[in-house]
């Protein structure tokens, strides 16, 4: 994939957050139960999930991983899902408990990042990457106008969120105890 010199791996995590407001605006058109604006938000949070990838993919290519990548990243990631999740329980369409289960973990890792960043801060691992893949799915099929035969398999899809959220979250918290080690 080639990408111009001038997009950066920063440029498109800010982008992420700022085209953010557009996917929550489609999502409540018409009253939030319009079948083509649902379809609309669901494809800006598609696409904004997908720069998660490529800015990623370009700061390791380009050797072009910051720290504040590092931090700002899975804060534009947060904020994507939070976002959504918000506007999808605001529509009723979302169960506010999940909603709340996930924040309550994402803010509290964000809050604990941030007292802990002296001590440098903690790359997302494999266990993150995949539980945010889980979150961003899972919140698009509430997005998704789906037949309601489906939503089985859109609640176990989010189940599995949430579980991951909550191991993903006791992990990360274990590993910035760990003692540091030098080579």
């Amino acid at each position: 994939m080639r990408v111009p010199a001038f997009i950066t791996p920063n440029s498109l995590t800010i982008a992420r957050l700022v085209l953010i407001p557009f996917g929550a605006v489609a999502l409540f058109m018409n009253g939030g139960d319009d079948y083509n604006w649902q379809i609309i938000s669901w494809w800006i949070f598609f696409i904004l999930g997908l720069t998660d990838i490529v800015d990623g993919k370009l700061a390791r290519s380009r050797q072009q991983i910051t720290e504040l990548g590092k931090f700002l990243d899975p804060v534009a990631d947060k904020a994507m899902v939070g976002t959504a999740m918000i506007c999808l329980s605001i529509l009723d369409r979302m169960p506010w408990w999940i909603t709340i289960v996930i924040l309550a973990r994402e803010i509290g890792i964000t809050f604990f990042r941030l007292a802990i960043v002296k001590r440098g801060v903690i790359p997302a691992n494999k266990g993150g990457k995949i539980k945010a893949a889980f979150q961003g799915f899972g919140t698009g099929f509430y997005v998704l106008p789906l037949d309601p035969s489906l939503y089985w398999f859109r609640d176990g899809f989010m189940y599995i969120a949430i579980a991951l959220t909550i191991v993903t979250g006791a992990y990360y918290v274990r590993s910035a105890f760990r003692p540091q080690t030098t080579n």
